[in-house]
C-alpha cells in the first residue's frame, strides 16, 4: 500500500498491482500503420541539469531506451519535442543525439528520423535567409547520417516572417534540394507559445491552405505531415486533402486511438511522444490492427487515453516531466532529473496520478520496484508511508 497526494492537498491510500503485465515483448514493426513514437532524453543526475549551459546527458541510458523503443518494433522520432528540444537540449546536443542514435539505428536496424530545425540561432535570429541557412545545416547533418528528417516548427521563422508568402519561400528553398522525402512537422502554440501564428496566420483554416499549398508544390518531397494540433476533426479534414502517397503522421496524444485506426477514407500514422512511455502497448496494439483486428487494437489503446490526457494537461508543453518519471519508474534509467530542471515543472500530485494510472495499465515491467521508487519521491517531499 501507498499513500498518494490529490490536489488538495489529501493522502489517500493506493495499492498497486503486484503482479508485472502481461504483454507481448518485442515483435517485428507494424505493417498497416507507420509508428515512431517520440524519445525522452536521460539527463546525468550528477551533470548540468540547470537550464544554464549545455546540458548533460547520460548517453548510454539515452541509447538504450531508444534500443528498447526498436525491439518492440516501433521506429524512433529522434531530437523532437519529447528530447526536450528548446527546452533543456540546445542545437549542440542535440546534433550529438543525430549522430549517435543515428549510429545505434544502423546497427539494429532501427527505423530512424530526426528533427531538424533551426535552434542554433538566437534571438533576434536574423532575416529569412539566415533561417533558412541554420535549417540547411540541421538537415545536412541528418541526412549524413543516415536518417530522415523532420522539417521542426521554427520559433525563429516564426519570429521572423511576417505573412504566409515567407513560409513558402522558406520551406520552398528546404524543399527543393532535400536529399529524399522529409517529414514536415506542424506544432500547435499548446505545446509552444512561441509557434502561435504558424504559416503566416491565427486562423487555422487559413494556416491549414498555407501548409497544404507547399506540400503540394514538392509532394515528391515529402514522406508526411506531422500534426499536432490536439483537434482530431481538423486533422481528418487535413488528412483528406494531401496529396496521394503524403502520410498523416498523428501527433495528437488525445485522439491517438481513433485517428491511428481511420476511417472509410483513411488513416494517420503515429509519430507520438505518449508511445514513449506506451511502448509495449502501442506495438501491441498496432500488430492487432495489422490481423485486421480493429476491436481488439481499441480494446487495447483507449484505456491509456486517460493517462494521456493527464500526461498532456495544460500547459501542455510540460508532458516531458510525467514521460521521464514514468521512465524511472520503469527501470529505463536510475534517476529522475531532467535537462534544463524540468523534473520540477510538475506538481507532486500530478506525478502520483501518473504514476496511478500508469500501474493500473500495466506498463511497469516490476511494478514492486516502481512502487519502491514512487515511495521514495513521495518521502521526499514529506509524504511518507
Amino acid at each position: 500500500m501507498i499513500r498518494l497526494p490529490d490536489a488538495s492537498g489529501a493522502l489517500r491510500a493506493y495499492t498497486p498491482r503486484k503482479a508485472p503485465p502481461v504483454v507481448p515483448h518485442g515483435g517485428p514493426p507494424p505493417a498497416s500503420r507507420a509508428v515512431l513514437a517520440a524519445a525522452h532524453v536521460v539527463a546525468d543526475p550528477f551533470g548540468n541539469t540547470t537550464g544554464h549551459g549545455p546540458a548533460d546527458l547520460d548517453w548510454e541510458a539515452t541509447l538504450a531506451f531508444r534500443r528498447h523503443l526498436w525491439a518492440h518494433g516501433l521506429g524512433v522520432a529522434e531530437a523532437m519535442d519529447t528530447a526536450q528540444r528548446g527546452m533543456g537540449l540546445d542545437a549542440a546536443p542535440a546534433a550529438e543525439l543525430v549522430r549517435r542514435s543515428a549510429a545505434e539505428a544502423k546497427a539494429v536496424g532501427g527505423h530512424l528520423v530526426c528533427g531538424a530545425g533551426t535552434d542554433q540561432l538566437t534571438p533576434p535570429y536574423g532575416t529569412l535567409a539566415d533561417v533558412a541557412t541554420a535549417y540547411e545545416q540541421q538537415l545536412a547533418h541528418i541526412e549524413g547520417h543516415g536518417a530522415t528528417a523532420v522539417v521542426m516548427a521554427s520559433r525563429a521563422l516564426a519570429a521572423v516572417a511576417t505573412e504566409a508568402d515567407h513560409y513558402r519561400e522558406v520551406y520552398g528553398r528546404l524543399l527543393r534540394q532535400t536529399a529524399g522525402p522529409v517529414i514536415l512537422h506542424w506544432l500547435g502554440p499548446m505545446f509552444d507559445p512561441a509557434l502561435e501564428g504558424y504559416w503566416g496566420s491565427t486562423d487555422l483554416d487559413t494556416a491549414t491552405d498555407t501548409f497544404l499549398d507547399i506540400v503540394a508544390d514538392r509532394p515528391d518531397k515529402v514522406d508526411g505531415v506531422k500534426v499536432s494540433l490536439l483537434d482530431a476533426d481538423r486533422e481528418r479534414a487535413l488528412r483528406h486533402r494531401l496529396p496521394a502517397g503524403v502520410r498523416c503522421y498523428t501527433g495528437d496524444d488525445f485522439h491517438y486511438p481513433e485517428l491511428i485506426e481511420g476511417d472509410a477514407h483513411g488513416h494517420s500514422d503515429a509519430l507520438l511522444g505518449v508511445f514513449d512511455p506506451l511502448a509495449p502497448l502501442a506495438a501491441h496494439a498496432t500488430r492487432l490492427l495489422d490481423s485486421g483486428d480493429r476491436p481488439g487494437f481499441r480494446a487495447v489503446l483507449d484505456p491509456t487515453v486517460t493517462l494521456a490526457r493527464h500526461l498532456f494537461e495544460p500547459p501542455t508543453r510540460y508532458y516531458k516531466t510525467g514521460v521521464v518519471l514514468l521512465a524511472w519508474l520503469a527501470g529505463h534509467q536510475d534517476a529522475f532529473a531532467m535537462a534544463g530542471g524540468l523534473h520540477s515543472a510538475r506538481s507532486l500530485p500530478h506525478l502520483a496520478r501518473a504514476y496511478e494510472l500508469a500501474d493500473g495499465l500495466g506498463l511497469f515491467p516490476d511494478p514492486v520496484r516502481a512502487e519502491e521508487r514512487m515511495a521514495r519521491l513521495l518521502a521526499v517531499h514529506g509524504v511518507e508511508r
